[in-house]
């Protein structure tokens, strides 16, 4: 099965196309808890007399700067992007959301009325969602929903031939450390994109199987020299030209910063391999 001829039209048209097909989404940001206490009034010190205004404004502003400092340490928010053209969550045609059997661990099957098994390298895909406005707070109860194309480049519910797969999609929820796991196979490079797997943060897991509203979307991007020996094996023939026509610096996602992006990969082609990755929302 070859690549879907309009791969390249959809993604080369960039972000202003790919955004207009999450027509009823809204972005969520997720608000934080509760902020320092003002520090008001007039006390006294240890010799009775009373503190100025100016001693209690300048301890409010070293407890802000002591705050804003801890909010820094976090590091940078994981950017919002684009769900692209076959998300199959309920914006752009077909919902796999609201299906039995979504909730999963295990992405490389079709569920359903089909059980075909998508080929390709093993992978293990672990997310870690914190929180940002918490210090980088695990975030215990989210629902993660993840999706990517397969060995030749298509998205399943999507590609011709297809329509009918849904492998490469599932949906889990974050355990007490914040941290999601995925079974799947190393996703393909489709002429015009970097190699890159989708996923979708929701609030809950009854939110995340309604299809309602996502905390976040964004994309992981995969290393080089990874992508590079991968492709080097039986079936990603294809990916290694699409690789070499494009990079991270030019990838209209990734092209605008990708250090909160790019998944730790390690492993080998035999034993499979394992992405990490640290999402701040």
């Amino acid at each position: 099965m070859g690549v879907m001829d309009h791969h390249t039209e959809d993604h080369d048209r960039g972000l202003a196309f790919d955004l207009a097909t999450l027509g009823r989404r809204r972005l969520l940001t997720l608000m934080g808890g509760a902020g320092l206490a003002a520090l008001t009034g007039c006390g006294t010190d240890h010799t009775g007399h009373n503190m100025s205004a100016s001693t209690t404004t300048t301890a409010g502003t070293v407890a802000q700067s002591q705050g804003a400092a801890a909010a820094s340490d976090c590091g940078t928010e994981t950017p919002e992007e684009t769900g692209g053209p076959y998300p199959a969550d309920g914006t752009n045609g077909p919902n796999v959301l609201t299906e039995s059997g979504i909730v999963r661990s295990d992405i490389r099957s079709s569920f359903g009325s089909s059980t075909t098994t998508a080929k390709g390298v093993a992978l293990t895909v672990e997310l870690t969602i914190v929180d940002t406005a918490q210090s980088c707070a695990a975030i215990p109860g989210a629902a993660v929903y993840l999706w990517h194309c397969d060995i030749n480049g298509n998205y399943s519910m999507y590609g011709k031939g297809i329509e009918n797969e849904n492998y490469l999609r599932g949906v889990q929820e974050s355990d007490a450390q914040g941290k999601v796991k995925f079974t799947t196979i190393f996703p393909a490079a489709y002429s015009g994109r970097w190699p890159h797997i989708h996923f979708e943060i929701y609030p809950s897991l009854s939110e995340a199987t309604k299809a309602g509203e996502p905390l976040k979307t964004t994309q992981l991007a995969l290393p080089k020299n990874v992508c590079t020996t991968v492709y080097g094996t039986e079936g990603y023939s294809q990916s290694v030209r699409n690789l070499a026509q494009t990079s991270l610096e030019r990838d209209n996602v990734f092209g605008d910063g990708y250090e909160t992006q790019l998944a730790t990969v390690s492993g080998d082609v035999t034993a499979g391999y394992a992405a990490t990755l640290t999402v701040r929302v």
